[in-house]
């Protein structure tokens, strides 16, 4: 959006970097400054935000959203200028206080991948420009780098005092023993900064010796070490001083020591004098200040030597730079609007941001201890097989190691590729969903590499002391043993990656309720429906399950047409697969089949294992997809009083079906329309009906689309906690990314092209207008209330986003390794467009053009490398070894019918 407002944000270059003329002009905004060596740090346009490489080990003060307007304690770099104090960085009680006044300060951003750089200048001329940032080596540090320019045309003397509070310690003690753990603190004093070793990780459970330091350095542009410092809180605020605010700065107090032994006990500061100097007109010096977590046996002083010079820090923001340009440019889209083009750039670095964090440490993300959800493991997989597809593989094959032989998996899951841990936190919780995701991902891989052979690779199983969906527990097995699942002579177990996707979809098939759909557990998707675990049924996941389970069916016909003719299967599992047809329809029968083959599965497997024909296997799953599909249509489609008919979604806790009229309004979830699009459960006509519920109770164009439900009113607990949250917000009401960019897809999958792509515009819209979203480029998890962007950087919602825009709008997909090219394009998007993507280990440049405002996405021509072919198709298709014979950079055009 090209825009005067100062407020808000542009792209400046093709790499999505932005300005924002006004940086202050917002609340809650922070950027992510990550590496893959795990530090984590997140910064605003006034420095503050925290720094960390995990839950224990919080270099900067934990920090929670609110904190972002409420806490001093944000990194800093003082000026004594003609004796009065200011902060480069803005984060001064005076600066502040002027804010919204005729005095108040201008400060310009600019932000890229992943840095920022913010610029201000003080009445006097003097110019500082701070920027932040976290370098792409093995090491937890972060760099900022302030320069000072004399824009004026007199002399200015000046006094720098770098800033940073040091926590140095686990967040846990934020709020427990927070004054006691400060009396663990080992402060010493070297020659270019402050650094803190606690004695102790504190925990009453057990303490531990602490190896970590905690280290804030720093230098002049040439190296030049500080003068003096200030290693303690307590004598850098002074009596009734503050952080913002600091009697050390503004009355210019000599340094309280300089190399040595610091106090030990106390709130540890970063604190380091600089010599005073005289700036001349037009000139301009650079400090180094770097923020440092040293294990045990790394060197401070080395650390000056890799990081503490202004070249050193303009070589590692190079290097930062190209990292994430490099990641950015192995799926690049020009879609005709620049603007869109920089914010898919944001949008696509999500899914790794996500792998490196989980759902944890952001200001947002104040929950979790970090790691990742399973259904992470899946989803962030789906943005990987566009980019970097030769990784997936191993990662797909290690998780399928956290699933049980009941079909549940983990929930607690490792820092390593394929480790899943038992879950000792006494709270046994199963999502219905779970065992969905894994399917996706895998067809989607199958598609784009060819490689059915990858459902026959081995793999164990997770076992712990929970059986029956975690509804019983083994006594034999203790919590925390091996986790690896064993036969009664020992032997781990290991099945196909088939058969642990049978495991998870025949389970949940005979695991109904009152009404015959599958059981809501502990929850689906939606987390926050949670308190329907004895009569909830979730309508809109039995879709999803019906719809794999026909997926499964065919690739058990693609492998025969290999020659794959039978699969080895567990003789436990076989049971789910031998019931008449007529059985589907008795919820007690299933019951049943269930509890008996629960049990079978309970310890240890008898280890024995029986061929299935392929052709046998498939016409047993479709024969379920089938049932469930029609059981769908028969019973769950509603009409209600105005006419309007869609799906019911859900079944709640007292047995009610929970979509259609109510005494509180029509309820209307979208989840129970996704699935029922999706699947093709919905019928053509159905489809129009569901467009027009959506439309009529869903959509809100003033907070970027289609809302997760209707209002359902107060007092829903029978169904979660969702409904006890304000309506408009999270998971009750609001504008959830993720399912609502499923909607699109499902809109797309379904022929719906105008529809689809008013959802994926609809939210990019909302996410670049500042004014409305009050965020920076990228997707937030949901749209609250007021339309404000809410948890952005870590959602699920980005990996669809990035697939969606490939496969249905751009068509580029794959077929059991072939390559299918099949646009669905608005009339409203621009008529020459183009996206470059990795298929078959090529490089390929996709051109597509067509008439202005034209709807038509029936190919008429098309260009390989070249040669020209005539075709008329709504979609063409290349076999994998002509594709393979392409050269390695591979140019296509594509022009489409008027």
């Amino acid at each position: 959006m090209k825009s005067s407002d100062p407020k808000q944000w542009k792209f400046i270059d093709q790499q999505g970097t932005f300005e924002q003329a006004d940086a202050e002009s917002g609340s809650y905004l922070y950027l992510p400054l990550v590496n893959q060596a795990g530090m984590i740090s997140s910064v605003t346009p006034t420095f503050n935000g925290d720094a960390k490489a995990d839950q224990n080990s919080f270099l900067l003060l934990p920090t929670s959203v609110e904190d972002l307007h409420n806490s001093r304690s944000a990194r800093n770099f003082w000026l004594l200028l003609d004796g009065k104090a200011w902060s480069a960085t803005g984060s001064s009680a005076q600066q502040t206080a002027k804010r919204f006044g005729a005095e108040a300060e201008k400060a310009n951003l600019k932000a890229g991948l992943l840095w920022q750089s913010v610029t201000r200048t003080h009445a006097s001329g003097l110019q500082a420009e701070v920027t932040s940032f976290v370098p792409m080596t093995a090491d937890h540090v972060e760099l900022m780098r302030v320069i000072l320019t004399n824009t004026g045309s007199k002399a200015i003397e000046v006094v720098p005092t770098a800033a940073v509070p040091i926590f140095g310690r686990s967040a846990d003690n934020l709020r427990d023993h927070r004054h006691v753990t400060s009396l663990l603190h080992r402060t010493s004093c070297v020659k270019h900064g402050v650094v803190v070793q606690p004695t102790l990780s504190f925990d009453e459970r057990g303490h531990t010796h602490n190896a970590l330091r905690y280290a804030v350095l720093g230098a002049e542009g040439d190296g030049s070490a500080p003068t003096g410092f200030f290693p303690s809180v307590e004598d850098f605020i002074g009596e009734g001083g503050t952080l913002d605010w600091p009697q050390a700065v503004v009355n210019n107090l000599p340094a309280a020591q300089g190399i040595g032994k610091g106090p030990d006990g106390y709130e540890s500061m970063g604190g380091l004098r600089f010599k005073t100097l005289t700036l001349q007109p037009g000139t301009s010096i650079t400090y180094v200040i770097v923020l440092y977590i040293l294990s045990a046996g790394q060197d401070v002083d080395a650390l000056i030597t890799q990081y503490g010079t202004a070249a050193k820090v303009e070589k590692h923001l190079a290097e930062s730079r190209a990292f994430w340009k490099q990641k950015t440019d192995l799926l690049v889209f020009n879609t005709g609007d620049e603007e869109f083009d920089g914010w898919l750039k944001w949008v696509g670095i999500q899914p790794i941001l996500r792998r490196w964090m989980g759902n944890s440490f952001l200001p947002y993300h104040d929950y979790g201890r970090g790691g990742r959800g399973w259904r992470d493991l899946w989803q962030d997989a789906l943005a990987l097989l566009l980019t970097e597809p030769e990784d997936v593989a191993g990662l797909l094959h290690d998780s399928f190691a956290g699933v049980r032989m009941d079909g549940s998996n983990a929930t607690i899951i490792g820092s390593k590729p394929g480790e899943f841990k038992a879950d000792r936190n006494n709270i046994p919780r199963v999502w219905m969903d779970h065992g969905a995701w894994p399917l996706l991902t895998v067809q989607q891989y199958i598609d784009l590499s060819g490689d059915l052979n990858f459902l026959l690779r081995n793999q164990t199983y997770f076992a712990d002391h929970l059986s029956h969906r975690t509804q019983k527990t083994n006594l034999n097995r203790k919590a925390g043993s091996d986790t690896q699942l064993k036969t009664k002579t020992g032997k781990v177990v290991q099945g196909s990656l088939l058969e642990h996707m049978l495991v998870q979809h025949l389970a949940v098939f005979y695991n109904v309720g009152d009404h015959n759909m599958i059981r809501l557990e502990g929850a689906d998707w939606n987390d926050a429906l949670d308190m329907a675990a004895e009569k909830g049924e979730s309508v809109a996941f039995s879709a999803l399950y019906a719809a794999n389970l026909s997926a499964l069916a065919k690739l058990c016909l693609a492998l025969q047409s290999r020659g794959v003719t039978e699969i080895e299967l567990a003789n436990e599992l076989v049971n789910l697969l031998n019931a008449p047809v007529s059985e589907y329809e008795s919820i007690e029968a299933k019951h049943q089949r269930l509890e008996d083959y629960f049990t079978s599965v309970e310890g240890e497997l008898s280890g024995l294992k029986v061929l299935v024909k392929c052709s046998d296997l498939a016409w047993d799953l479709q024969g379920k997809a089938d049932w469930l599909t029609a059981h769908i249509r028969r019973q769950e489609w509603v009409t209600n009083k105005e006419g309007q008919a869609w799906f019911n979604g859900y079944y709640d806790n007292l047995g009610n079906r929970v979509d259609g009229d109510h005494p509180n309004g029509v309820r209307m979830t979208l989840t129970g329309q996704v699935f029922t699009l999706m699947s093709g459960i919905a019928n053509e006509d159905q489809v129009e009906k569901i467009v027009n519920a959506a439309d009529r109770y869903l959509y809100e164009e003033a907070v970027g689309g289609y809302k997760l439900n209707s209002y359902f009113g107060e007092g829903v607990e029978h169904l979660g906690r969702a409904f006890g949250f304000a309506f408009g917000h999270k998971e009750n009401g609001a504008m959830f990314s993720h399912m609502a960019v499923m909607f699109g897809n499902a809109l797309y999958k379904r022929g719906k092209v105008e529809e689809g792509w008013k959802v994926l515009n609809g939210m990019y819209r909302q996410s670049q207008d500042f004014n409305k979203s009050h965020m920076y480029p990228g997707l937030p998890e949901y749209f609250n209330s007021r339309g404000r962007g809410m948890y952005p950087y870590l959602t699920g919602s980005a990996s669809w986003f990035l697939l969606t825009m490939l496969t249905e709008v751009y068509g580029v997909k794959g077929r059991l390794g072939d390559l299918v090219l099949a646009p669905r394009f608005a009339a409203s998007q621009d008529d020459h467009c183009s996206v470059t993507f990795r298929f078959a280990g090529k490089v390929i440049e996709l051109h597509y053009q067509r008439s202005q405002n034209s709807s038509s996405s029936r190919i008429k021509k098309l260009e390989v490398n070249g040669i020209i072919r005539d075709v008329s198709a709504a979609e063409v298709f290349f076999k994998r070894k002509e594709v393979e014979a392409w050269p390695d950079k591979t140019k296509i055009a594509v022009y489409l019918q008027d």
